[in-house]
């Protein structure tokens, strides 16, 4: 099973849809996909760690994709990525490490708290401009991609989750960059995260390696269709859907935190 052999028909269907779906995901929003594979996978019996690292080797194959044609039609800047990733990688570390210190549905509902407050992120730069404040003047733009990555990359190490619904908020009210150029910036960091979490999670034998390649193919096409689309998009369309996301996002979230207190507060009670 470690390689996921004897699936049937159905599941691979499933698997590659869900792929698709995550791609497309990735190409409009900036983001791994994750949120949407590790759910899924759960869903189908696998068991979380499984699930977590079987989504990572998808990310990689879905952002690297994503990336190289953001880069081949002159979207992409691979200096941004690499200064917004390799802090990224560092302090994500930081973040994994203090998650365990705390309960998970607090997490959780931290994590929702968040994702709420990116909306207003998202947002707030305009505000700020129309009062005649700049944030991105702030620090310089060597500093302010270091802080923006390095904080993108501790939350995301905090919450358990990828960079991008974190990163995307922070490139605009930070560095100053239109929410197109954040998302596709987003999109190349995740090539690095996901790199360091395969390098990881491979080394535990926690990959199961066939269902990953199937997501990452079909997010491999689903990611085709929404780069090439992304930029045809309206500025003000992509930043509702993204907020939009972040929303529903956020519900997920609060309904996991009350489901995580609930079995807690039940082992309590026994």
């Amino acid at each position: 099973m470690i390689w996921g052999l004897g699936m049937e028909v159905y599941d691979i269907v499933l698997l590659v849809l869900g792929g698709i779906f995550s791609g497309v995901l990735a190409g409009f929003l900036g983001i791994g996909g994750g949120v949407v594979l590790v759910p899924m996978l759960v869903a189908f019996g696998y068991v979380p760690v499984q699930a977590v690292a079987t989504s990572s080797l998808a990310i990689l194959v879905t952002s690297t994709a994503g990336s190289i044609q953001n880069w081949r039609m002159g979207f992409l800047s691979w200096r941004r990525v690499i200064l917004l990733g390799l802090p990224a990688v560092v302090t994500a570390q930081v973040g994994a490490f203090l998650a365990g210190k705390f309960l998970p549905y607090i997490l959780l509902a931290a994590f929702g708290v968040l994702l709420l407050v990116n909306i207003y992120l998202v947002e707030l730069r305009k505000r700020l401009l129309s009062n005649g404040v700049n944030s991105s003047k702030l620090m310089t733009p060597l500093m302010a991609r270091l802080v923006t990555g390095g904080l993108a990359g501790f939350l995301a190490g905090l919450f358990g989750v990828g960079g991008g619904v974190i990163m995307v908020p922070l490139q605009i009210l930070l560095l100053g960059e239109p929410i197109k150029t954040a998302i596709q910036t987003s999109l190349g960091v995740i090539v690095i995260t996901a790199i360091s979490a395969c390098i990881g999670h491979g080394a535990a034998g926690n990959i199961l390696v066939v269902p990953g390649l199937m997501l990452g193919f079909g997010g491999l096409v689903g990611v085709q269709f929404s780069t090439r689309f992304l930029p045809k998009l309206p500025d003000q369309f992509v930043s509702v859907l993204f907020r939009s996301m972040l929303g529903l996002l956020s519900l997920y979230i609060f309904f996991q935190a009350w489901q995580n207190y609930q079995a807690a507060s039940a082992l309590v009670s026994a």
